[in-house]
């Protein structure tokens, strides 16, 4: 289907396109009966304004990159989700690069970006936090918001306070009673695991107490399962466990089971992320909430303003708080 032009909607209405292009982009001062014919010509023959266009006059495209990380991980979709409402809201779209295979060339997926021209980058994917190359491609030429750590720290960033998440954790379970407490961390090449463990091992250090075991796993609810069985092994007497994403809290609950670990009777376990189906697990997974949908929204805002502001724009970072949601992994709220 050819798409119509100004030029067509001109001569539909009888006048210049230069005086369409005035009355389409709500510039300049137009005759409001020509005005009105205008905008009847272009609804008549189906006009819908080019974005390319748009982007040569302003030299913004109403377009924002989003890189990704693994587009199957929920706490991720969530996130997606409420950055592209905002952003939405306030006339822009996205443009997705999914980064989850770890084949994919980086370089070439953020040079493409640039090329379509982005007003802005949405950063999402942890596995680029040590990368130099996005330093290279990205600093300098656009606003770019993270919601993880990069190199050169040249974005501005939206997170939560990882290492009070951890101390979070730890209040909460000690308020249950609990004192040989252990975690089972996230990849520790991920700033946010590393995070988190520093704020359980303060929170317990400020309690007097000492970690009994630290497991690492791999986010995933396998990694979470084989972490808890060597946990297990190693440190039988532990009466609780701070599992770092609820998905390796999933397997970490599979495990106690399969070893006739009560739950909390004996072991409880609380996870961070807070997802839906953390309320429906046997029994149900208490969990440290991220305002994950919030994030999104707030990050987008920020990359708005940056776009906006320009050179004026003075990088920042914002943290939105977190709260513990306890069920009956722990034995409910103490």
């Amino acid at each position: 289907m050819k798409r119509v032009t100004i030029k067509e909607v001109a001569e539909r209405a009888g006048v210049s396109y230069q005086i369409v292009s005035k009355v389409l982009q709500n510039q300049g001062r137009v005759a409001p009966e020509t005005r009105a014919r205008i905008l009847a010509a272009a609804n008549e023959l189906g006009y819908v304004p080019s974005r390319i266009a748009r982007g040569l006059v302003s030299n913004l495209t109403q377009t924002l990159g989003f890189v990704a990380g693994d587009l199957a991980n929920f706490f991720l979709t969530q996130f997606i989700v409420g950055a592209e409402q905002e952003a939405r809201r306030q006339g822009y779209s996205f443009i997705v690069v999914s980064l989850e295979d770890s084949l994919t060339d980086v370089s070439r997926e953020l040079k493409l970006l640039l090329e379509e021209h982005v007003d802005g980058v949405l950063l999402a994917a942890p596995q680029l936090e040590n990368s130099p190359q996005v330093p290279q491609i990205l600093a300098g030429k656009l606003p770019v918001v993270s919601i993880h750590r990069v190199e050169d720290d040249f974005a501005s960033i939206v997170d939560s306070d990882q290492e009070q998440i951890g101390a979070q954790a730890v209040d909460h379970l000690i308020a249950t009673g609990r004192r040989h407490i252990a975690t089972i961390t996230g990849s520790l090449a991920r700033s946010s695991a590393q995070k988190r463990l520093s704020g359980t091992q303060a929170a317990l250090h400020q309690h007097g107490l000492e970690c009994t075991a630290i497991e690492e796993a791999n986010w995933d609810p396998q990694s979470g399962y084989d972490a808890a069985v060597r946990l297990l092994q190693r440190a039988p007497s532990t009466d609780a466990i701070f599992v770092q994403n609820d998905l390796m809290a999933l397997g970490v609950l599979h495990a106690l089971y399969d070893h006739s670990v009560r739950i909390p009777e004996d072991c409880a376990v609380i996870g961070c992320d807070n997802l839906s189906t953390s309320a429906h697990t046997i029994p149900p997974l208490s969990s440290i909430h991220i305002p994950v949908h919030e994030t999104g929204r707030v990050a987008v805002k920020l990359l708005l303003e940056a776009i906006q502001e320009g050179e004026d724009f003075q990088q920042r970072r914002s943290f939105l708080p977190t709260r513990v949601v306890a069920r009956q992994s722990t034995g409910g709220t103490p």
